[in-house]
């Protein structure tokens, strides 16, 4: 049965639109797909503006912040930035780092052990903070449901500013300042800043409030784009605006330890936003998976390019080293799950906590359910969930949680702490919820199509407009496309270590295009028919200083 469904749009509209614009009637259609149905909205989308994002002092608290702040200059406080061990909190880290370090703040910065602090804000770094007489610390990427650690730092005569964009308990932490666009009565605009993206808000107003020139923010722009893709926010509005400019930087001018990344990758081309997250983001995470993330922002304020390059090689051999693991573990998952069952859980002692994330998402890929990941240690289970789209995971695990420790999280991915005693309980609990949510239609990976498409409208002057409509991410996702009845031009040809991928020729009435479909090799194999029906992306082949259009296969039928 085939999976593939198309969107549709007004007729009218699309005919209005591509009139405007003076396009074809397929770029109209996928502008209006992504919300964009004017002249006005096409011209924000194509020429994105940094005079258009939002002001910083919209944002809740962001006045208590900046004046907690410059009073701890004035006074030369010793302050500590705060952050999560993934892309987002080390980019988050590093960006406040290096400003405060710019404009003589006398700061340092902390990251927590994966392994023995776990998530968030730690007593541990808070330990820390009183032996080096730390008077403030600012929580990047983390802190939302601290409540009890920060009542800790007060009792230890330190302020705490808490910068965060996860979901909001009821009872928030009694902090100086809260910077969170998600609490409910925040006035901020755009709900889907990275903790990366709430932090460099924060540096923003401090500019406007003391005078500095917005470019001193401008400087981090590539870190904050990298966590914008890294962290997988919604790229419209003021996020597009941001990641459009940081990606400019990180082609034209990115800093030293970006630099060694992209290097060290062998990445020529223009960087892209799936060239972040399929493979400087990793790299990065690799880092706190491993061993230790303090190594990523050690990279990441580094200034001078040996050093760089030395911590760039760390984490490539950490990167390494956790696809090895991740596979393994990923295997034996495989091995444990009911399949009648509405859920994935699964658990083990003997795995490695820093990948259980990763293999969650590809026991989601392969096995299309509500997935969580555990990992066992001293009495206690560490778990990783993801979701299929439409389904929040989150508020599942807030059904169960009487039986969890602590968690947090988003819609599609979460974070939770449970007792070993409890898996079973909460195993059955987490499955009886889903089953009671979960809407038929949630249970079947279906590819949206965005456009069906004749291969000979995929012309030159097509796909220049299309790359304008990058950065792609989530809500501008890179558009998929279907093609009806299709001739192979000459043999399939399967590639790759285990031969899983395939690359053909196809026919077009004027020519020939080629196409290539990574880990459906088998799909094609059991085709028995002469024509055949694609779903594809398009990118760009770049083979013998030669750059053609190439088709990205998703699905074949």
């Amino acid at each position: 049965m085939r999976n593939w469904k198309l969107k549709t749009v007004d007729y009218a509209l699309t005919n209005k639109l591509a009139n405007e614009l003076n396009v074809s009637i397929h770029i109209a259609k996928l502008l209006i797909l992504r919300g964009v149905d004017s002249f006005v909205a096409a011209k924000n989308f194509f020429r994105p503006d940094l005079k258009n994002v939002h002001d910083p002092f919209l944002m809740k608290g962001m006045g208590e912040a900046v004046d907690r702040i410059n009073r701890a200059k004035s006074k030369n406080e010793r302050i500590l930035v705060f952050g999560d061990y993934d892309v987002d909190g080390t980019s988050a880290v590093s960006m406040m780092y290096m400003f405060f370090e710019d404009q003589n703040i006398n700061v340092s910065y902390y990251i927590p052990d994966r392994y023995s602090e776990g998530y968030g804000f730690s007593k541990q770094g808070i330990d820390y903070a009183v032996n080096q007489k730390i008077s403030l610390i600012i929580t990047l990427d983390c802190g939302i449901r601290a409540v009890k650690q920060t009542a800790y730092a007060k009792s230890k005569n330190i302020d705490v500013i808490i910068c965060d964009h996860h979901n909001v308990a009821e009872v928030l932490p009694n902090a100086i300042s809260i910077l969170n666009p998600k609490q409910p009565d925040c006035l901020y605009p755009n709900k889907n800043l990275s903790g990366c993206g709430v932090g460099f808000k924060f540096i923003s107003a401090y500019c406007i409030n003391n005078n500095i020139n917005q470019q001193e923010t401008y400087k981090y722009i590539d870190l904050l784009a990298l966590s914008l893709i890294a962290d997988i926010m919604s790229l419209t509005g003021e996020n597009r605006i941001y990641t459009y400019y940081g990606l400019k930087k990180i082609n034209q001018n990115p800093c030293v330890g970006l630099e060694a990344l992209i290097n060290l990758s062998s990445k020529n081309n223009l960087i892209k936003s799936s060239d972040i997250s399929f493979g400087i983001a990793p790299l990065i995470n690799a880092a706190g998976r491993m061993s230790h993330a303090t190594n990523a922002v050690k990279l990441l304020i580094e200034s001078d390019a040996d050093n760089a390059e030395v911590y760039a090689k760390i984490l490539l051999q950490n990167n390494n080293n956790r696809r090895d693991v991740e596979k393994e573990i990923t295997s034996e998952a495989l091995e444990m799950i009911n399949t009648k069952s509405y859920t994935s859980v699964v658990s083990s002692p003997n795995w490695h906590k820093g990948v259980v994330g990763i293999v969650a998402s590809k026991l989601l890929e392969k096995c299309y359910k509500p997935t969580i990941v555990f990992v066992e240690k001293d009495g206690f289970l560490t778990g990783s969930a993801r979701s299929v789209r439409g389904f929040n995971i989150y508020e599942a695990i807030k059904e169960c949680e009487d039986l969890c420790e602590k968690f947090g999280g988003h819609m599609y991915a979460a974070g939770l702490t449970i007792k070993s005693e409890n898996f079973d309980l909460f195993k059955i609990k987490f499955e009886n919820t889903v089953r009671k949510k979960i809407q038929p239609e949630q249970k079947i990976n279906v590819i949206d199509i965005d456009l069906e498409i004749d291969l000979d409208s995929i012309d030159g002057r097509f796909y220049r407009i299309l790359k304008q409509f990058e950065p792609f991410g989530p809500d501008n996702l890179n558009p998929i496309f279907s093609t009806e009845n299709l001739n192979i031009h000459g043999p399939l040809r399967f590639i790759g270590e285990d031969k899983s991928h395939v690359k053909i020729s196809l026919n077009t009435k004027l020519s020939k295009i080629n196409a290539i479909g990574f880990g459906i090799a088998s799909k094609f194999k059991k085709l028995k028919k002469q024509k055949i029906d694609l779903c594809y992306t398009l990118n760009e082949n770049h083979w013998n200083n030669k750059t053609t259009i190439q088709l990205n296969i998703k699905d074949v039928f």
